[in-house]
């Protein structure tokens, strides 16, 4: 397996694992109490990080070609057919990330998917498709849409800390 084969892989084909543990983990480990909450607070936080990602891109483009057309090679990766800031790649496995985190405090699965979006942003600048700009614009946008699960209850206040309080003894009527 040559380097452009795996600058492939973890640029463009990592993406489904995260999609598959993002949506396994949200459709079966959210309580089921807590599933429309979530769900909402994940579709205002994905329409949220879409909407100002398109927004900052008419506003703002670092550069009118990619890296591979700067160079005059091949690029390393799929690609959008537009300058490529922010890098919709990182914003969409960044706003998966995000939502399991949020969603389910589920520590060792998001730190998976933590990883996995990471490859998936390396790859995207080894495969000459964007600039380290353009990724760390994708994931900055996709952390201010995460903002709609600031207020989410993490899972100490949720279900208790596991630690009995004292309460006020009960007064006796005479």
């Amino acid at each position: 397996m040559g380097l452009d084969v795996f600058i492939r892989i973890i640029a463009d084909a990592a993406v489904v694992p995260v999609v598959l543990i993002g949506a396994g983990v949200l459709l079966f480990k959210v309580p089921k109490g807590k599933r429309f909450e979530v769900y909402a607070r994940v579709l205002m936080a994905g329409l949220t990080s879409y909407l100002l990602a398109k927004f900052v891109a008419t506003l703002y483009q670092p550069a009118s070609l990619r890296p591979f057309e700067l160079l005059g090679v091949e690029p390393g990766a799929s690609y959008l057919d537009n300058p490529g800031f922010p890098s919709d790649h990182a914003l969409f496995v960044f706003a998966i990330t995000c939502a399991v985190w949020f969603g389910t405090r589920m520590k060792k699965t998001s730190l998976l998917l933590l990883g996995l979006s990471l490859l998936v942003c390396i790859g995207r600048v080894l495969a000459l498709v964007h600039t380290p700009l353009d990724v760390i614009g994708g994931v900055a946008i996709a952390l201010v849409g995460a903002m709609w699960y600031s207020n989410l209850p993490s899972k100490e206040e949720e279900h208790g800390d596991g630690k009995s309080h004292s309460r006020k003894p009960a007064t006796r009527r005479r």
